[in-house]
């Protein structure tokens, strides 16, 4: 008797002939039925599996796959830095600032927060990033310096987004889908520390006050980085003045203007570094 396929090898999945008996596999090789994509198998066959109707499926996947990861990693918690892709180490004055303090801040916080514990109770307070270019690469890259594993959720996109070169490769995620994208940068975060940017930044902050405006997340301490660059293009007062939110609601968020000061906050709001 043949014995059934182990579907828990990858392996035993390839070929269909492989896990036939050797006559039927000579009758099977003849029939142009097995040549038809209909009798692929559904986990083997990508115009089934990138088809509208799996669509859900591979939101799950990619839930799943980046799950796994960060478990296997024995990370507990991360310290979320969002900021624009198009500032650079070496450019002219705030924008050229802005990437050497994101840098400093992704070191002090991996030295600092118990990204380096390699045994206990695990890793906590890992810097994560989109895992692109500009702020984003600076805070990896000093994490990096550290000695840290660092996080770099990557998504496809035809322009400004591909990996740094600072990310942990085992930790070097690609989404096809924001929202899934949006949903790892949120879960596991201890703390959020965003930098000046545009469209892209400013739905991630957003994303993230509504969160722990509505209550979602309990703890999320929120730092923006250089009050002058936030209050020139957010106008906090007017949405407090025409009542579409509350005077407690700009408790939610803390201005910083150095790395220093801004792990300084952070730890006054409550964020733990536990020993190694």
């Amino acid at each position: 008797m043949t014995p059934a396929p182990d579907d828990s090898s990858p392996t035993n999945m390839l070929s269909t002939a492989d896990v036939l008996a050797p006559e039927t596999r000579a009758k099977v090789s003849e029939l142009r039925q097995t040549e038809a994509p209909a009798y692929r198998l559904a986990a083997l066959d990508p115009d089934f599996m990138l088809g509208d109707s799996t669509r859900g499926i591979r939101f799950q996947l990619e839930y799943m796959k980046a799950e796994e990861g960060l478990k296997a990693a024995h990370i507990r918690s991360t310290i979320v830095v969002f900021g624009s892709a198009r500032v650079h180490e070496d450019a002219p004055g705030n924008r050229g600032r802005w990437y050497k303090e994101a840098r400093t801040f992704g070191y002090i916080a991996s030295r600092r927060g118990g990204a380096m514990n390699e045994i206990g109770d695990g890793r906590f307070n890992v810097i994560a990033t989109g895992g692109g270019p500009g702020i984003m690469e600076a805070a990896n890259r000093g994490a990096s310096e550290a000695g840290a594993p660092t996080i770099g959720f990557n998504i496809t996109l035809p322009h400004e987004q591909y990996p740094n070169p600072y990310t942990t490769p085992s930790l070097t995620y690609r989404f096809h889908y924001f929202a899934m994208r949006k949903m790892h940068l949120a879960m596991h975060a201890a703390a959020l520390v965003i930098f000046p940017g545009g469209f892209g930044t400013f739905d991630e902050l957003f994303e993230i006050i509504t969160l722990r405006q509505t209550g979602k997340m309990s703890f999320c301490p929120i730092v923006l980085m250089d009050k002058a660059y936030w209050t020139k293009v957010i106008n906090f007062e007017a949405l407090v003045e025409e009542g579409f939110i509350r005077r407690e609601d700009l408790n939610l968020f803390d201005f910083a203007e150095t790395a220093e000061d801004c792990w300084e906050i952070l730890e006054r709001k409550g964020l733990t570094a536990p020993a190694e």
